[in-house]
């Protein structure tokens, strides 16, 4: 990355969030702290309205805008491919947003100066795809779901669960939840998840996908970018 996309880089990362440290720009954005404590400097120097205290992290002043984004073609065939697959692969309500998304970029955009990305995402016909709408609202607004789930040892059980993110395997979805019957974090198939239901019981405290990765021994890569799209529900792992 060029050093002038990375200083917009860091206006946008900063921009929202009330407190980032330098180490956290560093793993986004995988350069070492001492580049961003001199990419902070020149910032404040050039009159970009950055804030910092020692030990506290850096903050934007309110009312201040960024510059306009700038898409690669690299980065638009990256856009077209993720909402391709997202639209082939996702409930409705999610597949319809990446549709309208990939629409407005074809309006704003023109599709002539679109690239045009060598992939077909087939839609995944057989998989129960709607069961993913009541899980991600779960995530999204913090209620529990009752569900009776049915292991691959065809064992059904009913559970009160917490779900706190899905994730995204290829050729499955998994959700991972705070199970009441367990006291702890457990990992359920969607696809074998029977039947379900909103539950109105108070969620317990503290619990997250960042504490299930913490808790798990994940590595810092993932709970970094866990901590970027912390109010999104989805993860796609690396391989």
């Amino acid at each position: 990355m060029r050093r002038a996309d990375r200083l917009v880089q860091i206006l946008l990362l900063l921009r929202g969030r009330r407190r980032t440290t330098a180490q956290q720009l560093a793993e986004w954005l995988e350069v070492s702290p001492r580049t961003i404590y001199r990419d902070m400097a020149d910032l404040m120097m050039s009159g970009a309205p950055v804030n910092g205290e020692a030990g506290e992290g850096y903050w934007l002043e309110r009312g201040f805008t960024p510059p306009p984004v700038k898409f690669t073609a690299s980065e638009l065939a990256a856009l077209e491919v993720g909402a391709r697959m997202l639209a082939a692969r996702a409930d409705k309500e999610t597949a319809d947003a990446a549709k309208s998304a990939l629409a407005k970029i074809h309006t704003t955009l023109g599709s002539t100066n679109l690239p045009i990305p060598p992939l077909y995402a087939p839609p995944m016909y057989s998989y129960p795809l709607e069961r993913l709408t009541p899980i991600r609202q779960a995530v999204e607004q913090s209620f529990g779901l009752w569900i009776e789930y049915t292991d691959l040892q065809d064992n059904t059980s009913q559970r009160l669960v917490w779900p706190v993110g899905l994730v995204f395997w290829g050729d499955r979805w998994t959700f991972t939840a705070w199970c009441k019957l367990r006291e702890d974090y457990r990992t359920f198939r969607v696809d074998l998840m029977q039947k379900w239901e909103k539950s109105e019981a108070e969620p317990p405290e503290n619990i997250s996908m960042q504490d299930y990765l913490l808790k798990s021994g994940a590595d810092q890569d993932t709970i970094a970018a866990f901590q970027r799209i912390h109010k999104q529900p989805w993860h796609i792992p690396q391989k």
